[in-house]
């Protein structure tokens, strides 16, 4: 699904990206896990089409295309979802009109008719229903005024909706309570049918406890430096960075 071949990336003129190579096959999970500022955000960042990310080097292929020659619309419409740490709030948005006109969009691009008002409703309440998401966030306006926990389910309502084929999440476990962490893996255990594939950003073992990988990559200095399956997440856990050889660089950071 997705072949990263010595990608480099510059933000704020700054390489963040040095060289970074991963190959992400049809069903695969995989965590990606590093110390701060190592260059995590920076990956799906880049993937998804974000205006901060200047690509300098380096060669990405999604579904046997160029990915770095779609724009953000493209990407979405080919499937490509990302869950931000912060997503931005959108005062005046209702938070219903901007799902189902992305959907639409999606719908269209495919080539299919788009969904009316009352099928938009039905399909939204039977898929926030099998998981007890609550619908009042879709009657308020996008993101705004939103507690993190908001955010973060609001996401998961946009992520079964859209039902994307390569599903990126940055850090959507951070800030949540054990109950909403299990609604989120219930939610990408769901999504998984062996052709869809997922990165996860994550500190915590917490989601990869109930969203088994299968790989684990740690990312150090703008590259993968290890790369094992779920035993290298709890290695981590159990001894940390240094423990484990990889040098912690965002302490000397200031």
């Amino acid at each position: 699904m997705l072949d990263i071949k010595n990608l480099h990336v510059n933000i704020n003129d700054k390489e963040i990206l040095k060289g970074l190579d991963l190959k992400i096959n049809s069903g695969e999970v995989h965590a990606v896990m590093g110390t701060n500022g190592a260059g995590k955000s920076t990956l799906v960042k880049t993937l998804s089409g974000h205006y901060d990310c200047e690509v300098n080097d380096g060669v990405v292929t999604y579904k046997n295309k160029n990915l770095l020659e779609m724009d953000v619309s493209q990407r979405a419409n080919e499937g490509i979802f990302m869950s931000f740490q912060n997503p931005v709030e959108v005062p005046g948005v209702n938070n219903s009109y901007f799902l189902k006109t992305a959907l639409n969009e999606k719908r269209s691009y495919d080539g299919n008719d788009e969904i009316d008002a009352m099928d938009f409703l039905k399909h939204i309440k039977e898929e926030t229903g099998k998981f007890n998401i609550d619908r009042k966030l879709l009657q308020r306006d996008l993101n705004d005024g939103f507690s993190g926990g908001e955010k973060k389910r609001n996401e998961l309502v946009q992520l079964l909706m859209l039902q994307p084929d390569l599903i990126m999440l940055d850090e959507i476990d951070s800030g949540l309570d054990v109950d909403a962490i299990k609604t989120v893996a219930n939610v990408i255990n769901d999504m998984l049918d062996g052709k869809r594939s997922i990165i996860m950003i994550t500190h915590y073992d917490r989601l990869l406890e109930l969203v088994k990988p299968d790989f684990v990559h740690i990312i150090n200095n703008g590259k993968i430096e290890k790369t094992g399956d779920y035993n290298l997440a709890l290695e981590l856990d159990e001894k940390g960075f240094e423990g484990i050889g990889i040098k912690d660089e965002s302490k000397w950071i200031k």
